[in-house]
């Protein structure tokens, strides 16, 4: 007997010590494939970029795992005793491993097994092991997952501290709404920081690791208020809360709030997505999406707002015009219009509008049903709203309403102030349009608008639309002149020419008015938008020297140098030309627009700021009797400022007497210009007070004549005129600078000589060494302002000769061209007063 329990127990020695050495060999086997925890130290995961407004407000985040890094020093304790009381209770005195955990799993499997399930059973792991299976290990159940698992998080406990590794759970864990981390799950399901979370909300996102999908706040509500009870009632057992508090708690119903994705400003779509695409040009989509960069843009979402409001008002204005097209659907009308309208998505950045049904209509007047509000849950809410279409109240539609709508057509509506239960028939306009405003100092964008709405079309008119700028690239070309040589009070022929183009065909430019106008000062030539006298300047002082300075205003990177040019016949942008028109502004140094102020990493450190200005003293360490700091604008100067001024003080002309005179409303110092394209497919007008640099171009996307009343003057300007009249609300009017060194006279404005006293006169701005003459020039010959008669024997010429090619008829040789000093007009005594028409 004695012989034979030795024998059983030599035998169990043997396959214990056979057990071990078979445990072991497995063991190493595994932990040979172990992988790197120790890459756990340098960890970054990917976090979400945040972009803010120049105020702070949260314009966007940009992420494909919406994650914001969060420091355990500055989680709540509250929001750590949710989570050790539903995962780990024993985190922080464990070794990495918890044995009741284990204890727990191995006693779930067991009874799988004798339910006949051989699956392996998930829980029983501790903080430790989820950090090394989030981390490391992929997700599948094996045994030899589990025991990795194990060996990783002994070893990561001897590695890390506890509080560094809770920070790495808390950061890491996927919490559902694509929320990664407990500070994106408070802000996707509370919208709030951590902070202000309650125990009832902090029990709830700690209730989401088991499964976010099994407890999800619409789909499963009451699987989700019973796992936020349970971990509320463990972390009474722990005393972390009273029972007091949880019983107060628990009463509370989720409220949950899912917080919107994309732009959280709806006035600043383009805008955001604008600045998305230059971040991802920047630094690539992976930082883009996962670097956790903080951006803070140039925008002022007061300046936004109205910039959005002022479009979209030109805009409807114009559509309204042409009259009603076609409803937004038609819909089959069921037992609940309410569902039935529901399926039609409206425009989420037009908050203004609301899609309605019409339910019944008879003459003039419509009954309608509102779409129903969307709800968090996915549904829609129960209430249906009902009001009325009266065709008196909608002046812009000239039809009866009934001939017009049908029932079933869903249309756009919008509330009639003071009229409760009464709409306005609203439509989406065909038009389209941008307005880019810009601080001419600086080039930062303040506000920028790229259509109607970005939900319907998210094309960029302000950056991406190339078109032809027409007039309002001729302070480009004016610009030029004055630099070479020019004054405002220079005199340019404006009567029929000849272009002879490379081809051999013929092009003959024409004014709007299909008129000529004679000699023309410069001043006078951009206040009336001339083309003939544009084309014949740009001929003198040569297309190339035009072309550098389009390209140095940054308006074109290379253009043509041939004359159709110089009426804006090139294709650019608003932004590009709103810079160009900064850039005069800003005393002629270069604008270079920018949307980004500055730029941090995820560490606080600034990677990117848009003022390059030097500033040496800036960063003195204490304050010692030292000035002011000296700030150095490096920025390039690409127009002299005296020039700058001049050309300025012309475009004020074109406010005060010229095509853009609809802005005088303004009452303030402004400059600019207007432009029409051929067959008046687009219409511009660009301009700037001291603190403002305004762009409006409008058009059709897929380009066509919007008619011959809709030029620059009676379009674009009142867009301008209605955003900058709120936009300088309250802000005192501001005069142009002048540089110092140029002298002033008061000068002709029909001659360009010096004005006599009881003649009109403007007052125009020179250089030094230059100035107003006694004689001035038209097409090579001096006119003597003294004597009338030695004018006119000075002035007798064929047209042939001066700034243009040989004039084609119906000019003839022998023509004569005088000044009338009696009436103050340049004469063609044999065909009449004003040049040949």
């Amino acid at each position: 007997m004695l012989r034979l329990l030795g024998w059983i127990f030599g035998f169990g020695m043997f396959a214990a010590l056979a057990g071990i050495g078979v445990a072991a060999i497995y063991l190493t086997t595994v932990a040979a494939e172990l992988p790197d925890y120790t890459v756990l130290k340098d960890y970054q995961p990917p976090v979400t970029t945040r972009v803010h407004a120049a105020d702070g407000t949260l314009l966007a985040e940009f992420a494909r795992e919406r994650r914001l890094f969060q420091p355990i020093e500055t989680v709540p304790p509250l929001l750590v005793q949710a989570f050790l009381s539903a995962e780990d209770k024993d985190f922080y005195n464990h070794g990495g491993i918890a044995i009741d955990g284990v204890f727990r799993a191995v006693r779930d499997n067991l009874m799988a097994r004798m339910d006949g399930n051989n699956a392996i059973q998930g829980g029983g792991s501790s903080i430790t092991q989820q950090v090394a299976k989030n981390f490391l290990l992929s997700s599948e159940q094996t045994w030899d997952r589990k025991i990795q698992e194990a060996l990783l998080a002994i070893r990561i406990e001897s590695t890390f501290s506890k509080d560094r590794i809770l920070e790495l759970y808390l950061n890491e864990i996927f919490l559902g709404l694509n929320s990664y981390g407990v500070a994106a799950a408070a802000l996707n399901y509370f919208d709030k920081a951590l902070y202000e979370l309650t125990l009832a909300e902090a029990a709830y996102v700690a209730a989401l690791p088991k499964g976010p999908n099994n407890y999800h706040p619409f789909r499963r509500p009451q699987a989700a208020i019973e796992r936020r009870n349970w971990v509320i009632d463990r972390m009474v057992e722990n005393g972390y809360a009273t029972l007091e508090e949880a019983e107060a708690a628990k009463d509370e119903p989720l409220n949950v709030i899912p917080r919107a994705g994309g732009s959280q400003l709806y006035s600043a779509e383009y805008f955001t997505e604008e600045v998305r695409r230059e971040l991802a040009k920047l630094y690539g989509e992976d930082q883009l999406y996962g670097g956790g960069l903080s951006v803070r843009t140039t925008l002022e979402p007061r300046l936004q707002e109205y910039a959005r409001r002022a479009l979209m008002d030109g805009l409807i204005a114009y559509d309204r015009s042409k009259g009603f097209r076609t409803p937004v659907a038609s819909i089959e009308i069921g037992a609940d219009w309410g569902l039935d309208v529901a399926k039609i998505v409206p425009l989420s950045d037009v908050p203004e509008w609301q899609l309605a049904v019409v339910l019944e209509i008879s003459g003039n007047e419509a009954r309608i049903g509102l779409r129903p509000d969307d709800i968090a849950d996915g549904g829609v809410a129960d209430d249906r709203v009902v009001g009325t279409l009266s065709g008196p109240d909608i002046t812009w539609v000239s039809k009866p309403l009934q001939e017009i709508l049908n029932v079933g057509d869903v249309v756009y509506v919008s509330p009639i102030s003071g009229k409760t239960g009464s709409y306005m028939l609203e439509q989406v306009p065909e038009i389209e349009g941008a307005l880019v405003a810009m601080d001419p100092r600086t080039g930062r964008v303040l506000a920028m608008v790229g259509g109607f709405s970005y939900a319907m079309s998210e094309f960029n008119r302000a950056t991406q639309a190339l078109r032809q700028p027409g007039s309002s690239f001729k302070p480009i070309v004016y610009a030029a002149a004055l630099d070479n040589g020019y004054t405002p009070a220079s005199v340019v022929l404006d009567a029929p020419v000849e272009i002879r183009n490379g081809d051999g065909s013929i092009w003959r430019p024409e004014n709007y008015a299909q008129e000529f106008y004679g000699p023309q000062t410069l001043r006078r030539g951009i206040e009336r938008s001339r083309n003939v006298m544009t084309v014949r300047l740009a001929k003198d002082i040569g297309m190339p020297l035009v072309a550098e300075y389009a390209r140095l205003f940054g308006v074109y990177d290379t253009m043509q140098p041939v004359l159709a040019m110089a009426l804006g016949a090139g294709e650019t942008t608003d932004l590009r030309m709103t810079a160009a028109y900064a850039t005069i502004a800003n005393g002629g140094r270069k604008i270079v627009p920018t949307l980004i102020d500055r730029i941090q990493d995820r560490y606080g450190v600034t990677v990117y700021k848009h003022d390059q200005r030097l500033c040496q003293s800036c960063k003195a360490e204490s304050w010692n009797g030292q000035g002011e700091p000296v700030i150095v604008d490096n920025r390039e100067q690409v127009l002299d400022p005296m020039t700058a001024y001049q050309i300025t003080s012309m475009m004020e002309g074109v406010v005060q007497r010229g095509t853009g005179t609809a802005a005088r409303v303004l009452n303030r110092p402004v400059a600019g210009k207007t432009g029409t394209t051929n067959d008046y497919k687009d219409a511009w007008f660009v301009g700037f007070t001291p603190e403002l640099a305004v762009g409006v171009y409008v058009g059709y996307d897929q380009p066509r004549s919007m008619g011959r009343a809709v030029t620059g003057g009676t379009f674009a300007v009142p867009i301008f005129t209605d955003f900058m009249a709120k936009a300088l609300e309250g802000k005192p009017a501001t005069q142009f600078n002048k540089p110092p060194g140029m002298s002033t006279a008061w000068i002709n404005p029909n001659s360009g000589v010096k004005a006599f006293e009881g003649e009109s006169a403007i007052e125009e701005a020179f250089k030094p060494g230059t100035g107003p003459n006694l004689m001035t020039s038209v097409i090579g010959v001096d006119v003597n302002a003294f004597d009338a008669i030695q004018r006119q024997q000075q002035m007798q010429q064929e047209y042939g000769g001066g700034y243009v090619t040989q004039p084609s008829e119906p000019q003839r040789s022998g023509d004569q061209l005088v000044y009338d000093g009696s009436t103050g007009q340049w004469v063609y005594p044999n065909v009449g007063r004003g040049g040949l028409f």
